[in-house]
């Protein structure tokens, strides 16, 4: 390993936390089985029951038995499906065992108790499935189609419950972020459903840690994905479900907690949103993976959870509306320090959405597979920001590690302008101050880098794929089918570029950027 290398894994594993250390280490040394003691077991709660929540989308069709994840389709003809199937990568394999498609609108219960069956007889040849991770979203998924269908098989309630000790003892704790909070959720859904007055212990005390410190004070779940905090409000509004239908353990405290806890990421996501009802695709965030955000904030109507006004603080998100457009503007660190894995090289990112269409835009994801697209999609180029020569804000590698990360070190504030300063090139010895100065048909940006560049500083902006070509002039660019025109103090060059537009996973559209070189000091004016 060369010394470049050393320096790299040297600043991203120096982050992180000493009980991540510990199980990275634990886990891997020791032998993970799936065994437990039947003397253990009971039958499932008499009383236990599920109903409500949100559909699943339609990804499973009978013919063929075909799926459809990731807008990627796969047959498996006679019934013969393979739980591992490596084709079309990790991810998707992940979303065939997560057994979502249980609760999608007319799936038979037949049918899916021949899908559960056929996974339980394949299970002597289970490898990603039997992660921690699918196996807590499997195991909520099959606790409420077996509720909503009044379902009593032993055989099924057997590995059900093995699959529930397994979890219990196999906590990602190497991991931390998301991956603990889904764990300590579907050991609740299990805690409720086979009346284990301990396992609910321990779920519990994992929630209320947790979520006190992954919900920041805004709201924000501290992955910074709009896309994965609408993945952890949606369990936790099931999660509210279930303790308001069952009555195991009356616990008003932990219920008002919970309650609270919705209420401030409703109250985020509904300040976060677009008025067109489309979040940000800032960080991992991408379309068709979480329900939306009308399903969700109606979820939590339905379940007495209400939103207030709030204004954004911790997460570094900031969002101006006018009646003509919107901003939205990250002026904030990445995510969690130990935890970085859906973090992008985007600080000073931003997205303007024009009388409800978007105009500029994040480039969103397509992957999570660990390859050049990957690479590319989380790095300072694919973001509305400025990068130095080849130099990334941070250093993003991997897949899902963060090395060395840009860090602001001076935010102010006032009405109608936000500036900030980062050191993310501190190692090439420049610092870059962004501001935003704003009125109803200007945004003002200027960036200043504390020393020349050498001209070889480039602010990237990106067009929706519904912008039509941008004109470009020697000192402006003008979007005439939107009637906006953006004009360029302090450049030396405009380069008009194409780039793949994420429409999901695995799916893109060609769109429009534009690459801005300039030294030291570029004043950007953009005329809505």
């Amino acid at each position: 390993m060369d010394f470049n290398k050393l320096v790299l894994y040297f600043h991203t594993l120096k982050y992180l936390e000493p009980i991540q250390v510990f199980y990275r280490v634990y886990y891997r040394f020791t032998k993970r089985h799936c065994s437990y003691n039947p003397a253990s077991f009971s039958k499932p709660s008499n009383s236990f029951s599920y109903s409500g929540g949100l559909k699943s989308p339609q990804v499973f069709e009978k013919k063929n038995y075909t799926f459809t994840f990731l807008n990627l389709k796969k047959s498996f003809p006679d019934n013969r499906i393979d739980w591992n199937c490596k084709d079309y990568g990790k991810l998707w394999t992940y979303n065939l065992n997560y057994f979502d498609f249980l609760n999608q609108d007319k799936l038979s219960k037949n049918e899916g108790l021949r899908l559960i069956n056929n996974f339980i007889d394949y299970s002597p040849n289970h490898i990603d499935g039997m992660e921690p991770y699918p196996i807590s979203l499997r195991v909520i998924n099959w606790i409420k189609f077996i509720s909503k269908h009044n379902i009593q098989d032993p055989r099924i309630n057997n590995f059900l419950y093995k699959d529930c000790n397994y979890l219990s003892k196999n906590i990602e704790y190497h991991l931390l972020g998301n991956h603990i909070l889904e764990n300590a959720f579907s050991l609740l859904f299990a805690a409720y459903y086979f009346d284990k007055v301990k396992l609910y212990k321990k779920s519990k005390s994992l929630i209320v840690s947790q979520l006190d410190e992954q919900i920041l004070n805004d709201g924000a779940h501290f992955e910074l994905s709009p896309m994965y905090h609408k993945i952890i409000l949606h369990k936790l509004l099931d999660i509210i479900n279930l303790n308001k239908i069952n009555s195991h353990w009356p616990d008003k405290d932990f219920l008002l907690f919970l309650t609270s806890k919705a209420e401030s990421m409703c109250s985020w996501l509904e300040r976060i949103k677009f008025k067109s009802g489309y979040i940000p695709m800032v960080n991992d965030a991408t379309f068709d993976i979480a329900p939306t955000a009308e399903s969700l904030l109606e979820y939590a109507d339905n379940l007495g959870i209400k939103t207030s006004k709030i204004d954004l603080s911790d997460s570094g998100y900031r969002k101006i509306d006018f009646s003509n457009y919107e901003l939205i503007v990250d002026v904030g660190n990445i995510g969690p320090d130990y935890q970085p894995g859906h973090a992008h090289s985007d600080t000073f990112n931003f997205e303007i959405h024009v009388n409800q269409l978007p105009v500029i835009v994040d480039t969103g994801i397509t992957t999570y597979e660990k390859n050049e697209v990957r690479q590319l999609e989380r790095s300072t180029s694919s973001h509305n920001t400025v990068m130095i020569g080849d130099y990334e804000q941070s250093e993003v590698w991997g897949g899902f590690r963060v090395g060395r990360r840009a860090k602001i070190t001076d935010l102010n504030e006032k009405s109608n302008h936000i500036s900030a300063k980062h050191n993310g090139y501190s190692r090439i010895g420049i610092s870059h101050k962004r501001s935003f100065d704003w009125s109803e048909k200007r945004i003002v940006i200027n960036d200043k880098l504390s020393k020349s560049s050498k001209n070889r500083a480039r602010a990237f902006f990106h067009f929706h794929s519904d912008v039509l070509k941008p004109k470009v002039l020697s000192d402006r660019v003008q979007l005439l089918d939107k009637n906006i025109e953006i004009i360029f103090k302090g450049h030396s060059n405009i380069n008009l570029l194409t780039y793949n537009l994420s429409q999901g996973f695995n799916k893109t559209i060609k769109a429009h950027k534009i690459e801005i070189n300039f030294d030291k000091d570029l004043n950007t004016q953009i005329n809505l």
